[in-house]
Formats: structure tokens, C-alpha cells, sequence
């Protein structure tokens, strides 16, 4: 009860100075009634022609008669009513996200997260699983690229929920959840014949961008994902490189880019990196607006591995930023594919973000590989094609058979 005198005395400072505002193009008038601060729009944006009668009818009926008062978040109810708006365009990369979601999409790409360690994704419209980060629960659990998640459940946070009608960002927010917690995922599998659970227990999730080994004179150079810290630890790497084994140029037998399991980031992080094996000038990707413009996007630096002996891996978790750079390498011949087809996401979202906190992506552009070709739901084909070994027993350590073909491609 105080709250809510507390929001009627701000009311009637605020009706006392104003007697209406302007916020953007609309006009909002505020009334006291019963208590309540009422927000009405008066006047509809210029060149817009909507009428939010219905929605506010809507939003008086729930007030009135919904038998659960407490549940009405009036906050809650505009990001609902806003990631309706979104959902409509029947995108699963256009998404509204409310400030909890909005921060927990920036902790993904900033490489730290408390989870499990699935990057997630859509094929066909479904909730699937991009790739498993290596070492985390997931991936210890057996969980594959490709795996498509049907039911979350949380009983600590009270959660059982069908994923069909799941957004990304809503899904991410209800699989993470603190270091030490239990979620259950219900996983359908391609050439399994009945849905199975997974029960995984969350961890604090740590994603280096960027490793790189040596042995045998051959640098394998790992790629995990296109995020904030990926350029500084790209850097990192190849000067490791430079140092251990091309400085014998003679005796080093070249570089595997390995992208396998990534689900790709940042557009420009994937030209930068190319600009690393191919000249300046290369075209790497190519934008394709609503309007029908184009985009071509080219390497603008003068890269360190330029002449070296180049194999790149892929599987069906590289996605997005990782086919652009595979493509790229691909098109302009600096390197022959080995793996398997990979997941075949071909559109560039564009993120942005509020005061309040919330954000949004939005899908602006298709892209096109330097051959012209849209990858949407195709993926990068592999110039040899070898599947990876599955493990019949937990505890066996399979040979990497595609780390193996791309050694010997040097």
C-alpha cells in the first residue's frame, strides 16, 4: 500500500508540472485512477496508421478479472507485448530481449557464463544444439551438434517447459543458471528412435576464444568463436606460431585453422581474421539488404600466415562468422574444407540497445560467399568429407580422424 502511494503522490508532482509530455514521436498523457498510473497513447507516430484500442481493452480485462493479481507485472506485460511484436516475423535471429536476457547475451560473447556449455541454435524452426563446448558438462554428457532440444526442466527454478514456441534468448536464460545447479534437457537425436533425458549440472562456463598447439611442426590453431576477446588472443596465438615454428619456415609443415564447434559472433571479427591468410583487397562476405543494395566486405590488412601451407575443419556446429571465414577461404582457393557439412546460417544480425537495459537483434542482411552462393540452411561443403568417430564407451578416447586427414593434407 505504500508503494502505491508512493507512485501516486509522483503522479500528482508530475500532472501539477506537466500537462502532457512528448517521449520520441508520441504523445503520452498520464491519469490517476483507482490508484493506478495509466499510460494512453494520443497520438499515433507520423507515417504510422495503428490502432492500440484492442491492446489496451486487452490490458483493462486482464486488470479487471485476471483471478492472480500478483502476477500482473506491468513491466513483464510491454516486454511480452514487444516480443510478440518481434516473434511475428516469424525470425528465430530477430528477438526482443528483455535486460536480463540482453546481459546474459553480452556474458556469452565476453567468453564467461554460469551454464552448462551448449551453444544453441534453430533448424527448422527447432530449438537444436550448434555445438557443445569442449570440457564443460555438456560435452562430457554426450551432448552432439545437431541434437534438438524439446523440454527444459529446472526444479529449483520451477521450470518445465516445451521449447516450440521458445525464443533464443529465452531458451539461453532458462538452461543457464548457477555454478552447482541441476537442469534436465530432453534431446532428440538423429538416428535414435525415442526422445532421451540428459541431466546436466551447471558450472561456471569460461570460453577462451582462441588456442593454439604445436606438435610435430605443424601449428593447430583452434577458433572457438568470434567474441570480444577474439582479436587480442587471435594475436596471441599467431605470434606463438611465428615464434615456435615459422621462424624455421623450411621445417614447418603448415596450419590447420580448426572451426569445428563454432558457432560463429561477430561479421567483422570473421574479415578481420581472414585478412590473416588472404591478401588485402580479397572480398570475404557480401550483405544483401531489404532494399536490394549490397555490401561487399574485403580483407584491409596485411595478415602474418599469408603463404603458409592452410587446412580448415568444419563441422555441423560451425555457424555463421565460421562459414563466412570457411567460405571465404574456400572461394578464393587458399585452402581445402575437411569435415563435414556445416549448420548453414546465412543472415547478419544487427544488435542494439535501450537505456532501460533491454536490447535487441535484428536481422538486416543475408550473406553471400565471395562466390555469390547464400549458405542458409546449405552449409559449407567440405572438400573431403570425413565424419567424425563416435565413441561406443564413455571412457574410450577416439582417434580425431578429421584432425588426422587435415595433417596430412600439409
Amino acid at each position: 500500500m505504500g508503494m502505491r502511494k508512493n507512485i501516486f503522490v509522483i503522479v500528482l508532482v508530475l500532472l501539477s508540472g506537466y500537462a502532457g509530455f512528448v517521449v520520441g514521436e508520441q504523445k503520452l498523457r498520464l491519469e490517476v485512477r483507482n490508484w493506478k498510473l495509466e499510460v494512453s497513447n494520443q497520438e499515433v507516430p507520423k507515417n504510422r496508421t495503428a490502432d492500440f484500442s484492442l491492446f489496451w481493452q486487452v490490458w483493462d480485462n486482464l486488470e479487471k478479472d485476471y483471478v492472480d493479481k500478483g502476477a500482473l507485472d506491468g513491466q513483464k506485460m510491454v516486454f511480452g507485448a514487444i516480443s510478440g511484436m518481434v516473434s511475428s516475423l516469424g525470425d528465430p535471429y530477430t528477438v526482443f530481449l528483455p535486460p536480463t536476457q540482453n546481459k546474459e547475451a553480452k556474458e556469452d560473447l565476453n567468453g564467461s557464463f554460469g551454464g552448462v556449455g551448449i551453444q544453441l541454435g534453430f533448424k527448422d524452426k527447432r530449438l537444436a544444439v550448434i555445438a557443445p563446448l569442449d570440457g564443460t558438462p555438456a560435452y562430457i554428457a554426450g551432448v552432439k551438434a545437431g541434437d534438438l532440444i524439446v523440454r527444459i526442466q529446472d526444479e529449483i527454478k520451477k521450470i518445465d517447459r516445451q521449447t516450440d514456441d521458445l525464443t533464443l534468448p529465452e531458451a539461453v536464460g532458462l538452461i543457464r543458471g548457477p555454478k552447482g545447479t541441476l537442469v534436465v534437457l530432453t534431446l532428440v537425436r538423429e538416428g535414435k528412435d525415442e526422445p532421451f533425458e540428459v541431466k546436466l549440472l551447471r558450472d561456471t562456463i569460461v570460453v577462451k576464444s582462441v588456442t593454439v598447439e604445436i606438435k610435430d611442426n605443424v601449428a593447430h590453431l583452434k577458433l572457438n568463436k568470434f567474441g570480444d576477446r577474439t582479436q587480442d588472443e587471435w594475436l596471441d596465438a599467431v605470434s606463438k606460431i611465428n615464434d615456435q615454428c615459422l621462424r624455421f619456415n623450411d621445417q614447418c609443415k603448415g596450419i590447420i585453422l580448426d572451426l569445428r564447434n563454432n558457432p560463429g559472433g561477430y561479421l567483422d571479427g570473421a574479415v578481420w581474421i581472414a585478412g590473416e591468410f588472404l591478401p588485402a583487397g580479397k572480398l570475404v562476405v557480401t550483405q544483401t539488404f531489404g532494399d536490394g543494395t549490397k555490401t561487399g566486405l574485403k580483407v584491409l590488412r596485411n595478415g602474418r600466415l599469408l603463404e603458409n601451407k592452410l587446412t580448415v575443419l568444419v563441422n555441423e556446429g560451425s555457424a555463421s562468422a565460421a562459414e563466412i571465414l570457411a567460405g571465404a577461404l574456400q572461394d578464393h582457393k587458399r585452402a581445402k574444407i575437411i569435415g563435414v557439412k556445416s549448420f548453414g546460417k546465412g543472415s547478419v544480425q544487427q544488435p542494439g540497445d535501450f537505456p532501460n537495459g533491454a536490447g535487441i537483434h535484428i536481422t538486416i542482411a543475408k550473406w553471400l560467399r565471395p562466390s555469390g552462393e547464400w549458405i542458409d540452411k546449405k552449409g559449407i561443403i567440405p572438400d573431403v568429407e570425413i565424419k567424425a568417430e563416435i565413441a561406443t564407451d564413455s571412457s574410450q578416447l577416439q582417434e580425431d580422424i578429421q584432425l588426422k586427414k587435415a595433417i596430412e593434407m600439409l
